[in-house]
Parts: structure tokens; sequence; C-alpha cells
């Protein structure tokens, strides 16, 4: 396949990046999987990034997820600064057939206001489609700039202008699926997990005191806030608590974490996050939000670890009830699933995955979207000549 594709990543973490990064994570499953169809794969990213690909720049030496939670007079340069170098490396060259920008609104709105001369570029939403109603509410890229989601019930809560220029959605994935229905099936433990970044729409206090009520162990693996470890966000001090995912966790999570039936442990990485998921009995998703992506959820999957969640956002389309996983709406009713959930078949779960969830059906599924963007946008074009 002849195609050049700019894959702007953005300036926040590396890629891969060093343990959580949900979007970094997405993009160094996908890029060496178009790299195998013959997608030459150009990445705008930070400089240590250190993901094969054909090409590489960056405006930024590392990653600027440190200054993220700073007031937005503090940060709002740094996104503009790394679409700045995007932008001139579009307006120097004339190999690149496509951009898929994974920035958030920034990245839309940049890219679209390059006017009709600039390449197509698919904007790929990773997050809650509500936050942005000024710019996603009326939007007008015309036909060289289209979206897609990660799931259609995300797309399905978009406002109108925004799914105008929808091309589809296409569900994450994981490398743990390849051949996830043969790999060994590990020793299950007793105990629970929750793999995410601690904040209110992740419920960890909801699964806190869920599992302090049906006796049930529960890990809670990921950041808090810009911490990766207890220990740093013991040594931070009270000046943490500006941070609001450090005060929800302060206020609502940290008084049920007793060190036994419930621990957090920080962010787990590589073997060690794959060895706890998989000894799970379960994966735990009391959400308050309706999660657009689920990357946890086909991780677990992929792992042989069946899914208890609430039944919003992108759970439905990702976990069938009563097979590989356990769906509700009452968040009440969570705990009696927790207790269930051990009677669901982890190999289920691995097939599952190993059909739906590998990065060659993800990047398959890129391709077309590719093709169908680029078609899209020659049709001005043509009509114009």
């Amino acid at each position: 396949m002849s195609l050049t594709v700019l894959m702007n990543a953005g300036p926040w973490l590396s890629v891969p990046p060093p343990g959580y990064g949900g979007i970094e994570n997405v993009i160094a499953t996908l890029v060496p999987e178009l790299r195998r169809l013959g997608v030459k794969v150009v990445l705008a990213s930070v400089d240590s990034s250190t993901l094969p690909v054909d090409e590489k720049f960056s405006v930024f030496p590392d990653g600027q997820f440190h200054a993220l939670q700073r007031p937005y007079n503090q940060v709002c340069g740094v996104s503009q600064a790394h679409l700045n170098g995007v932008v001139r490396q579009l307006h120097t060259r004339d190999d690149i057939d496509l951009v898929h920008d994974h920035v958030e609104a920034v990245g839309l709105a940049t890219l679209s206001a390059m006017g009709p001369d600039a390449p197509p570029v698919l904007h790929t939403l990773h997050w809650d489609l509500a936050k942005h109603p000024e710019l996603y509410g009326n939007l007008d890229a015309g036909e060289r700039v289209r979206v897609n989601g990660v799931s259609a019930s995300q797309l399905a809560r978009a406002p109108r202008a925004l799914q105008a220029h929808s091309v589809g959605h296409v569900h994450l994935s994981t490398p743990l699926a390849v051949g996830a229905d043969r790999a060994p099936r590990p020793e299950k433990g007793d105990y629970a997990i929750i793999l995410g970044r601690i904040n209110p729409g992740k419920g960890q206090d909801v699964g806190a005191r869920l599992a302090q009520r049906v006796g049930v162990p529960l890990v809670l693996a990921g950041p808090v806030g810009p911490y990766h470890r207890p220990e740093d966000l013991a040594a931070a001090g009270d000046e943490a608590r500006q941070n609001p995912d450090v005060r929800f966790f302060y206020d609502e999570v940290a008084p049920h974490v007793d060190g036994e039936l419930v621990r957090w442990v920080g962010t787990v990485a590589g073997q060690e996050r794959d060895d706890l998921l998989a000894g799970a009995k379960a994966s735990l998703f009391p959400l308050r939000w309706e999660e657009p992506g689920g990357t946890a959820v086909v991780e677990s999957l992929a792992l042989g670890t069946p899914v208890v969640a609430t039944a919003r956002g992108c759970l439905p389309e990702l976990i069938e009830h009563g097979r590989t996983g356990l769906l509700t709406g009452d968040e009440d009713e969570l705990g009696d699933l927790l207790l269930a959930a051990g009677l669901l078949d982890a190999d289920e779960c691995r097939r599952e995955a190993a059909v739906r969830f590998t990065p060659a059906v993800m990047a398959q599924r890129y391709v077309d979207l590719y093709e169908r963007v680029r078609r899209g946008a020659r049709v001005p074009q043509l009509q114009a000549a």
C-alpha cells in the first residue's frame, strides 16, 4: 500500500508511554500493524518516543503531562506549540497523504482551519464528546476533515454537527488479544481489580465501598493525578490537593483503602500489569460516566478476566452479558455480580478478544477509513475542476 500518514500523537506523553497513557497506548498498538500493511508512518510526538516508525518529529524533548493540570493560562501554549510544529511540517512537505490526529480539541480546530490545499484529516475522538460544545456543536470542517469514534455509543451522544463529519467508529484493541485463545491459562486469585486512572468517572470509591460490603479483596491500579506511586503522593504533601483527582482520592477513596481488603498499588505496567489483571477473578468498572472506548475492558478479556460493570457507554458493545461479563444499570447490584463473576468462563473471554480486539482488526478498519476519507476529500476538488 502506497500511503503516508502523519500520526499526530500530541505533546503529553511519549509513545509508547511509561505506564499509563490511554491515547499513546492506542497509537503504539496501531502503528506497527499499519506499517505491516505497508503504510508509511510519520509520528508527531515528543522526542523521547521510542516507537519504531518511518520518521519522527517533535517540538518537546519529553512528555509535558506534568503541566496538564496547571491553570489554563500557564499551560495553554503546550498543545498549540506542538500543533504549530505539525502545521509547519505540512506546509513544507508534499508527501503526506493523510493526517491521523489524536489531539483533543486543538488538533481538530487547527487542522480544520488549514484550508482546502492541506491533506485530508481523520480525527479520532477518544474522550467524552460533551466536553467541548462550542467546538463540536458548531463544527464546519468541509469535506477534507472527518472524525471517528471509538464506540457507537460515543458517537450516538455527539452533537449533530460532529456527527455530520463522522465516518463511523473503530473499537480499541490490545496486543494481548493476539493468540489469547491459545495462551496458557493462569491460576485465578480471589481478588477483583479496577485498572485505570483514579477519578470520579471511573468510580473507584464505589468499588471500594462494594469490596468492603461484600468482602471481596479489591486492587486499585492506576495513577492519582500525576502521581504514579503511593510514596510519591505521600511525599507531595498538602499542595498535591490542588489537583482535583488527588482531592477525590483523599476525600472519597482513601478512607476505604485499608491495605488489606482494599489496596491502591499505583501505576502498574508491562508484565506486572498483565499478571495482576490475569490473576483477578473479575475486572470491576463501577462507572459514573459514559465510557467512550474501554481499553482496560478489552485487555481484561484478552487475559481471561470477566468484566463486572455498570452498563454505561461502550460497555454493552464490548461485553456479552452472561458470557464475557455481567452488566447492570443498578449500582447496588454490582456487589452481587462481583460475587457471581467466578462462574463465568475465562476461555470465553479470551476467545472473544482473539476474534474482535486484535491490533490487526483495528488497523484494517483504520486503513478502510483512511481510503474513505481520502475519497471524500477529493470530491470538492473534482467538482471545482
